[in-house]
């Protein structure tokens, strides 16, 4: 019997964004997306211990895949949906340090897919994180396994998935149901993504920074996707789709992003010859991801909200029915637990704040864990996403309040951080377990004090918006 999904019918759709160690501020790495789904799905932070004796198979809510697992797994922390807990995990840090974001919505080529379709039953984005995630010890060895998974259950769906530990990042795209390609991120680069695949040049010889399916060139060659003769193999022209629909989708989120940390790159917006891997201008730190995940084409012909207008063409960054944007950051020079840091929005990035997770803390506020499909007064979820309705009643009036609002709480977040660092380090050598009190007292606070800001937001909103309705509807008589 088919099982039912019980999602929207709204796509899952993304942007990532890579950073290598070299292209950071601060030497850290960093890999981020966010997540465009829909805006009535709450997302609820989870937290997982460590066991000896965890689940033997995954069967999803959301499809008609399972697979064994092993009884063992490490603990790890998860941004999933309301209604599929253990599922949908999306961005999260296992208690090892390795991280994950998992997905990104891409497409096979219809002639790819005629020779390789995608399996109903096989490997779907609702499940990657959850079967992957708990069972790795590096960034590669995630690779291994999901590109092991690839091929022995086949893939339901076009996807890319990142993963991140205190040595090097790994982005893998599939290919088709049983072909795949992951690259190692060069450390003085980065890669931007929008729902498209990206990947290019392929080395199979260059086991350091290439791991793929074994067939993958030869399946090529076999079903004429890729002629040798021709020049060299392209994993794109090979076996992805780009089609009309991806010059005004997925295009502009490239071409936007790489003129924001490459303005010298002679990107033409109509053409996909964007560079797979480009420098940047200057160092990117975790502020200017926040820019880049708030960015809409501001302040040109194609900012929808500037313009009030829901039809433009070039899709933004930032959209209203982000569910999260997370920013996956490594420091390989402090321990995991606070050097391994997840920063996440909740809902729309331009109108959300960034909030940091330490992958030390053993929990969350309550707020934080209890979204649903309905908007209520106690949930994390629904009280940022109440400032970002009443703030797109009338954009242009009423987000830069709530941008200020938010930008001053970052930044304050930002000095108390480095403080509570400081400290930190002093301790948790010698007093652990006052170095771990300290992190979850902290963390607490800051989560706790971002919902008080939100709130605050609301009713001044909401009183503003009263107003305004006032003057608009007055019938004073007089």
């Amino acid at each position: 019997m088919k099982k039912e999904k019980t999602t929207t019918q709204m796509p899952s759709e993304c942007t990532t964004i890579i950073v290598g160690d070299r292209m950071t501020n601060d030497g850290s790495r960093i890999s981020a997306r966010s997540e465009d789904w829909d805006a009535m799905f709450a997302k609820n932070f989870e937290v997982y211990e460590d066991t000896h004796c965890g689940p033997k198979e995954f069967v999803a809510k959301d499809s008609s895949f399972h697979c064994e697992l092993p009884s063992e797994a490490l603990g790890y922390k998860a941004l999933a949906p309301y209604h599929l807990p253990g599922e949908w995990g999306s961005a999260g840090f296992n208690t090892v340090g390795v991280g994950m974001s998992s997905t990104e919505t891409i497409f096979s080529s219809d002639k790819a897919l005629d020779f390789d379709p995608y399996i109903e039953s096989g490997l779907a984005e609702n499940s990657i994180f959850n079967v992957i995630l708990p069972y790795i010890h590096t960034a590669r060895e995630g690779v291994e396994r999901l590109g092991a998974m690839i091929e022995k259950y086949g893939s339901a769906e076009g996807f890319g998935i990142s993963f991140i530990d205190e040595k090097e990042i790994w982005y893998l795209e599939n290919a088709c149901a049983h072909r795949w390609l992951a690259c190692r991120i060069p450390a003085h680069q980065y890669f931007v993504t929008g729902n498209q695949s990206r990947f290019r040049k392929y080395d199979p010889k260059d086991k350091d920074n290439y791991l793929a399916a074994a067939d993958l060139v030869d399946f090529a060659i076999k079903n004429k996707l890729y002629n040798p003769a021709e020049g060299e193999f392209d994993f794109h022209e090979a076996y992805s789709r780009d089609e009309k629909l991806d010059t005004t989708y997925n295009y502009p989120r490239v071409w936007g992003l790489q003129k924001m940390f490459s303005p010298s790159i002679p990107n033409d917006v109509t053409q996909n010859t964007f560079p797979v891997f480009a420098k940047a201008e200057k160092k990117i730190g975790i502020a200017d991801l926040r820019r880049a995940f708030r960015f809409h084409y501001d302040q040109t012909d194609h900012d929808p909200y500037l313009h009030s207008n829901p039809k433009e063409v070039y899709r933004p960054v930032s959209i209203f029915r982000t569910t999260q944007t997370h920013l996956l950051q490594v420091r390989s020079e402090l321990p995991s637990a606070i050097g391994c840091l997840n920063y996440v929005a909740e809902g729309m990035a331009d109108l959300g704040v960034f909030l940091p997770l330490y992958a030390g803390i053993h929990s969350f506020p309550k707020p934080y864990t209890i979204g649903n499909g309905h908007s209520d007064k106690e949930s994390a979820y629904w009280r940022f996403r109440k400032v970002m309705v009443l703030g797109m009643t009338n954009y242009n009036e009423y987000a830069p309040l709530i941008k200020e609002t938010y930008a001053k709480f970052e930044a304050e977040t930002d000095l108390r951080q480095k403080e509570m660092e400081v400290e930190y380090m002093k301790l948790y050598k010698n007093q652990p377990m006052k170095a771990q009190d300290l992190l979850q007292d902290f963390s607490d606070d800051i989560l706790n004090k971002a919902l008080e800001v939100a709130d605050s937001l609301t009713e001044e909103l909401f009183t503003r918006l009263t107003v305004d309705i006032q003057k608009e509807y007055l019938f004073h008589g007089a």
